[in-house]
């Protein structure tokens, strides 16, 4: 299957029917919904899209589907908490439901946006600052020393190794070198 067809054609298609089958409208005016069953229909929903949809991988091209039976079997076996970064810096993330009144971890960073080489340190580093910040998720390098990290060669292994690089020096230097990554 090609990527193009998961993401315009069978992904759309199937949440319009699932809106459908399970009787989904938002109130636009309430962006987490309170309402118990409306949260357990749009579980429901959820479930339905990944067992009819699979998961797509973008490297084989392909399609892979899951049973609701391991779907719920690989649920009962995940961790109840997990522990991110190390240290001080050392967060705990556990499930929240309802509206729970221990403080949600915030993970910020460009996530997956391209970053300029000399902006990627700067603006790692001020979400590092942002104290409210538990975590970082990093952005996207598309050159190294001037060469394009083109998909598949040893140029986009290098951008990796360098963004990781860049990011633990801007958590160094915000003062945070244990935060999550």
């Amino acid at each position: 299957m090609e990527e193009e067809e998961w993401d315009n054609v069978l992904i759309p298609e199937t949440v319009r029917t699932m809106k459908e089958r399970y009787d989904i409208k938002f109130d636009s005016k309430l962006v987490i919904p309170e309402d118990q069953d409306l949260v357990d229909r749009l579980f429901l929903a959820g479930v339905d899209l990944l067992i009819t949809c699979g998961l797509y991988n973008t490297d084989t091209r392909t399609r892979m589907t899951i049973t609701e039976d391991e779907l719920y079997e690989g649920l009962k076996m995940a961790p109840s908490k997990l522990v991110l970064g190390e240290g001080k810096e050392a967060i705990t993330c556990v499930g929240r439901s309802g509206n729970p009144l221990n403080r949600p971890v915030i993970i910020g960073g460009p996530t997956g946006a391209p970053i300029l080489e000399e902006m990627y340190m700067p603006i790692m580093e001020s979400y590092a600052r942002e104290p409210s910040v538990d975590g970082v998720v990093t952005g996207i390098l598309r050159t190294v020393k001037g060469t394009a990290a083109t998909k598949d060669t040893p140029w986009e292994i290098r951008a990796t190794l360098t963004e990781l690089g860049f990011t633990h020096r801007a958590l160094y230097n915000a003062g945070r070198p244990g935060m999550a990554i």
